[in-house]
């Protein structure tokens, strides 16, 4: 099944992956551009809308709740289905995982509040949706996140950094296999529930299995370092974006995983990349390191 798709935040990295692989798909895509798109008019006639708007952190509590009272009005005025990539912010420091459709929306933090709220309401309004959670990014071009910003910025100098315990298993998600479950959801939308929260269960890699594997990959010894939190903390005081940085750190300490029975059960022909190749792709991409042939 295939439709109209709107694609809000094409330029992130979830909207840029989301609507190439639409496009891949066949389906006929819309891109919003909020310099001259009214969100009601280019919702009119859509099958799907692609929540793809992500604000900074610091923006969070000011701009997330509005933006998403526009989408889910917009959505409700045209019957469609808005597919809202989701995080594992929701379930706080203290939930063993694995983390999944069940576990209890436990954080007391304010970016994951922000977060359980802003998912509540979506179930609240009756909105058809489709929230397809997963971890921490993989990109395939440099994005700013933890991946490429953080943990193989120095790669060519043979360091790989890690911003926590490299024993603690941590929650991974190849933009390019998200994009695609997020189209093949969609193609099932007329037989999910109206409130469809879905885990990507991507990679679970420690920091020590992910050295290892960028070795493995890069053909060359790595040395595995902790990152320095102090001069994040020094500056967190005068730089926004640093105080929820540190907020989030409890996710490199927790060990954490999605659950992946459920996309199972709705996608049991899902290929996803496996992890070596996906971990090339996004090196290759933000460092230029390219990765052993033989």
């Amino acid at each position: 099944m295939t439709g109209t798709v709107l694609i809000l935040g094409q330029s992130g990295r979830f909207g840029r992956h989301a609507a190439l692989a639409f496009t891949d798909a066949g389906w006929s895509v819309r891109c919003f551009d909020r310099r001259r798109d009214d969100l009601m008019g280019a919702a009119k006639g859509a099958d799907v809308i692609v929540n793809a708007w992500n604000p900074p952190y610091p923006d969070w509590a000011a701009q997330v709740p509005p933006l998403h009272a526009a989408v889910r009005n917009a959505a409700l005025a045209a019957d469609a289905t808005v597919i809202v990539p989701g995080n594992v912010y929701v379930f706080g420091a203290r939930t063993p995982a694995p983390w999944g459709t069940d576990t209890p929306h436990a954080a007391a933090n304010p970016l994951g509040r922000i977060r359980i709220e802003m998912e509540a309401a979506y179930r609240a309004d009756g909105v058809r949706t489709i929230l397809l959670r997963a971890g921490d990014f993989l990109d395939t071009e440099p994005s700013g996140n933890w991946f490429d910003r953080i943990m193989i910025r120095k790669l060519p100098q043979g360091r790989f950094v890690c911003p926590g315990d490299p024993d603690v298993p941590h929650a991974w998600a190849f933009l390019p296999d998200l994009a695609r479950a997020a189209v093949a959801l969609a193609g099932k939308r007329a037989d999910l529930p109206r409130f469809a929260d879905v885990p990507f269960p991507g990679y679970t890699l420690s920091g020590r299995e992910m050295h290892a594997a960028l070795e493995r990959i890069n053909g060359r010894t790595l040395r595995l370092d902790r990152m320095n939190w102090l001069p994040l903390r020094l500056a967190a005081p005068f730089w926004p974006l640093g105080r929820y940085l540190l907020e989030l750190r409890y996710l490199w300490s927790t060990p954490h995983c999605l659950e992946g029975e459920q996309m199972r059960g709705l996608l049991p022909d899902f290929d996803a990349t496996p992890p070596e190749v996906a971990l090339a792709r996004a090196t290759v991409a933000a460092v230029g390191a390219r990765p052993r042939t033989s």
